[in-house]
């Protein structure tokens, strides 16, 4: 899940990992040479904490190195640049807007992960090969500036279909379908919602009631969006994001307030899938097995939502006071095929591109 809140929030954490883990940019990190080594590559968002990363040394006896790749597209693509030779045994971080680009290209293999029984079927997109293993969800969804709202005495939108009428005029701002994976999983959304060619006549509306695009979420979010509390306070009220970014906006807080600043749509949001799966050609397929039964675990799914601003796949992980009393439960995410998408994104965001840019 690349450019997300959890990115601002993690950077620092990537860098810091701490004992029992080590960091690489390039090259093979594990190349069979060191048994007691396994090499995760993956986005710059992968974070976790030192605690749990030692854990897994004491229970198996391997040392993880981290190798970030840049966002989840770029990784994806380096993968399948150097497929047969990869630069680690696990890669951890294709989403289902990603899947099938990965899965056609065979980067690989098999492998049942222990813990996949307490994984819903839901997640489990390649259920019957068992190339991938689900690790974490998170939602893309329009948030809004509860003061701004409050100010106004007008109720915020819930649904798409609100984001088009006129009280909501000039009051959103979205990502770059083409260059951004938030902007492109509101596209994907919108798709699902509205059909094949609905989506087209969807977008009309929005450009006509004033939607603004800009490149990236850190630009909408931290400079267009006047809800971020460490933003530019710009003049838009609405904003796609993630229903996890009002826990982060108070994460940190001292006093906690009743409600976080910001709220989420929740009939807005469309559902990414995070996954892992064993490299063809891993140096070290013993450790990349462990690793992967050891990234379904309790330990590592209760660890997940605090460092990367996600949810666990896992059934019975518990989620933080933060993201419980702060965070989103969306009931009826809009989903589709990762086959589907495969074969409709370049299409999608090209019509995308020419309908709005």
């Amino acid at each position: 899940m690349n450019s997300h809140l959890r990115r601002a929030v993690t950077a620092a954490l990537v860098g810091s990992l701490g004992t029992g883990v080590l960091t690489g940019c390039g090259g093979d990190a594990a190349d069979g040479k060191d048994s007691k080594t396994v090499t995760l590559v993956s986005h710059d968002s992968f974070a976790a904490s030192k605690a749990v990363l030692k854990e897994f040394t004491r229970k198996t006896g391997y040392k993880v190195r981290v190798q970030a790749g840049g966002d989840a597209g770029a990784a994806v693509n380096q993968a399948i640049l150097s497929k047969g030779h990869p630069q680690g045994d696990v890669f951890f971080g294709v989403d289902n807007t990603l899947l099938s680009r990965a899965l056609d290209n065979d980067l690989f293999t098999p492998y049942e992960a222990k813990g996949l029984d307490k994984v819903p079927a839901a997640f489990q997109l390649d259920r019957a090969k068992h190339r991938v293993t689900p690790v974490d969800y998170g939602d893309i969804c329009v948030n809004y500036d509860r003061a701004y709202f409050e100010r106004k005495k007008l109720a915020p939108p819930k649904t798409l279909a609100d984001l088009t009428k006129p009280a909501y005029k000039n009051l959103l701002v979205t990502e770059n379908a083409a260059t951004s994976s938030p902007g492109l999983a509101f596209l994907l959304g919108t798709a699902a919602r509205y059909g094949d060619h609905g989506w087209r006549d969807y977008w009309k509306k929005l450009r006509a009631n004033g939607v603004e695009v800009v490149d990236g979420w850190e630009q909408a979010y931290y400079d267009r969006f006047s809800g971020s509390a460490g933003g530019a306070k710009g003049d838009k009220p609405l904003v796609v994001s993630y229903a996890s970014s009002p826990p982060a906006e108070v994460a940190d807080a001292k006093s906690k307030p009743a409600k976080a600043p910001t709220g989420v749509a929740d009939g807005t949001c469309f559902r990414q899938t995070e996954f892992a799966g064993l490299l063809k050609g891993a140096g070290n397929t013993k450790g990349g097995k462990a690793l992967l039964d050891f990234l379904l675990t309790k330990r590592f799914q209760e660890d997940v939502p605090l460092n990367m601003y996600v949810n666990p796949v896992r059934e019975g992980a518990e989620l933080p006071e933060v993201f419980t009393r702060y965070g989103a439960e969306v009931a009826d995410p809009a989903t589709l095929p990762p086959r589907k998408i495969a074969k409709n994104r370049e299409p999608w965001v090209k019509a995308w591109s020419s309908l709005l840019l």
